[in-house]
């Protein structure tokens, strides 16, 4: 399903539980940030900051915290439901019959609404502010970390057009404010912004017109985050989330489309003979601050905003936080198209704590020897992919989704001097572990049992299991006595007595300060 505006979606969290509205005032400088990062550690909910501080909009935060939260933003109950979708269309096979034809036939109509469609009005521009009446401070811009240089949009939508082709990128680039009409524009060198900017600066352009929307349906900003293969619209794959075309509005002031159920709308360009403009530092996604750089000044000619708008943000730094359900999102919805390169993998996992780049999880189907170093220099080849430092591969029968399994398999099998294979490559922008910036080294971890064509001459052991009969016994057992063992119930009465400890604390917390 679709969501009209972030303002739908704030009352659909909020009837389920999800939401929580924050009526107090809140400074957006570090008090929201703060707040964000200790409910979205606590696995808390999304937060509505209905009173920013010298701002003239709410703010929603955490939107996208939970599996729950983020496929509910995609509209559905879970994402393996899109995983399963995209799996059937990319192996939709030609029609060989007149039956296959008409089976095919009877599927059109469900990717009628994959374009998106220009409308003559929309939402978004209920309200709009030209040139000098334009100022970002009525915006509720957040200043996430102490040592952050300036207020930054965390979770636009930022649209340019090559200045060639005129083919059309939506992109998520974080934009520090600068004044009350200018942006730094962080357009890392391997982004598609960037090669928009790149180009129109060789062909002498003095205007690469953009335009930013914030809000609107969430599956919108999910997919400017997308790893899309070049060439692909994003607003496409928004429609097929969405199983609802993106009605586009053009803007007032540049020739531009926008989302029309968009919150707010930024609009304006970047001069690219200009001297770029000092931005950061930022507390960054990977933990740390990525330092101060030079990027374009985004100079803006129009704000336009629906009534009732509600601004969007988002905080990152040390994990876990929100962002890390975009990438699990990721994850899950390209795993099928990435088995399209490589049927041999099984599942993948890119684990919260390796900041997206850092750390694969993979399990394969082994059928030749070597075909773990194989896979990862495939993997390394493959769009964004080429920017993981570390990939370990492991069996089919180790479920990556349990790193603690991963780990015992792993380590177990592992002959470092035989099982680590080293490349050097390219590696993303903000990574500072490298020597030096954009290339460092990488390694595959080949955990995957060895075979004699390996070189591995000893009787490779087989890990203990519980046989299936013995299983079933016991299953019935457990059931009979009322006990469930297995691990998610574990895990869920962990989580259980963690959430009834920090009740319990909060509570005796209250009752002391009544006695005070």
């Amino acid at each position: 399903m679709a969501w009209d505006g972030l303002g739908a979606f704030v009352r659909a969290l909020e009837q389920r539980g999800e939401l929580v509205r924050v009526r107090r005032p809140l400074d957006p400088h570090l008090e929201i940030a703060a707040l964000a990062d200790r409910v979205m550690k606590a696995h808390g909910p999304a937060l509505l900051v209905e009173d920013v501080t010298g701002a003239r909009f709410p703010l929603l935060v955490n939107a996208y915290g939970s599996r729950r939260r983020m496929s509910m933003a995609l509209g559905v109950d879970d994402l393996e439901e899109h995983a399963r979708a995209i799996e059937v269309l990319v192996h939709t096979r030609a029609p060989s019959s007149a039956r296959e034809l008409g089976q095919l036939a009877l599927r059109l109509p469900e990717l009628a609404h994959i374009p998106p469609r220009k409308v003559a009005t929309g939402a978004c521009q209920d309200v709009v502010q030209l040139g000098d009446d334009v100022d970002l401070g009525a915006l509720p811009i957040l200043t996430c970390w102490p040592h952050d240089g300036g207020p930054f949009i965390t979770l636009p939508q930022v649209i340019t057009r090559d200045p060639e082709t005129g083919v059309r990128n939506v992109g998520c680039y974080r934009m520090q404010k600068l004044d009350r009409r200018t942006t730094a524009m962080h357009w890392q060198v391997h982004k598609t912004g960037a090669r928009h900017f790149r180009r129109a600066k060789e062909l002498g352009l003095r205007r690469l017109e953009v335009a930013v929307a914030l809000g609107g349906d969430p599956a919108l900003a999910y997919t400017a985050t997308a790893p899309l293969p070049d060439g692909i619209d994003e607003w496409m794959f928004a429609g097929f989330l969405r199983r609802r075309s993106v009605a586009t509005v053009g803007c007032k002031t540049v020739d531009l489309e926008v989302p029309a159920d968009a919150d707010l709308v930024l609009e304006g360009y970047v001069d690219p003979q200009e001297d770029l403009a000092l931005e950061g530092p930022f507390g960054d996604h990977t933990g740390y601050y990525t330092p101060v750089d030079r990027f374009p000044r985004f100079h803006v000619t129009a704000l336009t905003h629906r009534d009732g708008a509600v601004f969007p943000a988002t905080v990152v730094g040390p994990p876990p936080m929100e962002d890390a359900w975009l990438g699990k999102a990721t994850e899950r919805l390209f795993l099928p198209l990435l088995r399209m390169l490589f049927p041999e993998i099984v599942d993948m996992n890119l684990p919260v704590e390796g900041a997206f780049h850092n750390l694969v999880l993979v399990s394969i189907k082994k059928q030749y020897p070597f075909h773990a170093a194989r896979l990862a220099h495939g993997m390394w080849g493959s769009g964004q992919m080429s920017f993981s430092k570390v990939i370990c591969v492991v069996d089919e029968d180790v479920d990556v989704q349990d790193v603690g399994q991963v780990a015992w398999r792993l380590l177990a099998n592992l002959d470092p001097k035989r099982d680590l294979a080293f490349v050097d490559g390219p590696i993303d922008q903000l990574d500072h572990g490298a020597n030096q910036a954009l290339w460092g080294g990488k390694v595959c971890v080949d955990g995957t049992r060895k075979w004699k064509d390996e070189g591995y001459a000893r009787e490779w052991p087989e890990p203990c299991r519980v046989d299936a009969a013995t299983r079933a016994r016991i299953d019935a057992l457990v059931r009979e006595i009322g006990l469930d063992a297995s691990p998610a119930a574990v895990a869920s009465g962990a989580h259980a007595a963690g959430v009834l400890s920090r009740v319990l604390g909060a509570a005796r917390g209250v009752l002391e300060r009544s006695r005070a």
